[in-house]
């Protein structure tokens, strides 16, 4: 599995979602996992019954790499309210924790039909960009628990860092929009380890020196798009002071929807 067309695939989709990443401020989950899954797909080595959850695992695994490097950013700026995201963490890790051992009962034709609603759900969200309205509190240590819960699960299922559904939480609570993307950031990081170490436990029996793949992790993957994401990176925050990031946003809120529905495709 890993020759040099492969890497070079790798490389590719890390510098794409890098670049997106620096210019919308989201983790690129919606790219990674349809396209890991087409990557996958081509190498015979892989079970098919088992591909989505390999691309979701090692999505989960690459978004700990490009939430540090968002905190370390943010937390220069002091944006982030470490206390909602220390109310928050437990129903995180149990909730994600938890969601993988469903994932890895599920098989990948209806994770591709889950991840495909996400993603359309997703798309229409940041297309039309609507906000919750405020509703001037904050929430109880027990609903950022569960909160948190139920965030992490979903985030599971779909390995994304969570942005979608912790910014217009985080919102409700009449957080300025930067102090909640910035916050947002900051669950990512829990979700991801958690996702992460659910995906190579539930995975474990499928590891394979083979293909290099740690549980539903593969190693190169990993190594490759969280590399060339971080370095990349830098151009997306670049081009937001050059061009029309609200006209971009919705063109690209198309984007994982498509692939989503061409990776369900792939399955029927």
């Amino acid at each position: 599995m890993l020759d040099l067309q492969t890497i070079s695939y790798f490389l590719a989709l890390g510098s794409f979602v890098g670049v997106v990443s620096g210019l919308f401020g989201i983790g690129g989950g919606g790219i990674i996992v349809p396209v890991l899954t087409a990557i996958f797909l081509s190498h015979n080595t892989i079970s098919q019954e088992n591909v989505v959850h390999l691309a979701l695992g090692t999505s989960m695994a690459i978004i700990i790499i490009t939430s540090i490097s968002s905190i370390k950013a943010q937390q220069k700026k002091k944006a982030i309210i470490w206390y909602v995201v220390k109310m928050m963490v437990p129903g995180i890790l149990i909730g994600t924790f938890l969601a993988t051992f469903v994932a890895s009962k599920l098989d990948s034709f209806i994770l591709s039909i889950i991840f495909s609603l996400f993603m359309f759900y997703s798309a229409v969200t940041m297309f039309f960009g609507k906000k919750p309205k405020p509703e001037n509190k904050v929430f109880t240590a027990k609903t950022h628990i569960l909160s948190g819960g139920l965030i992490g699960a979903l985030s599971s299922l779909v390995s994304i860092g969570g942005g979608i559904m912790s910014v217009p939480y985080l919102l409700l609570q009449n957080i300025d929009i930067k102090k909640a993307i910035a916050t947002s950031s900051a669950i990512g990081l829990p979700i991801a380890i958690s996702g992460t170490l659910g995906y190579i436990i539930n995975g474990w029996e499928y590891s394979s020196i083979e293909n290099y793949t740690l549980g539903f992790v593969s190693i190169p993957a990993l190594i490759c798009v969280a590399t060339a994401s971080f370095l990349t990176a830098p151009i997306g925050v670049m081009l937001v002071h050059k061009i029309n990031v609200n006209l971009m946003k919705k063109l690209f809120s198309i984007l994982p929807f498509v692939l989503s529905i061409k990776m369900l495709i792939s399955f029927i």
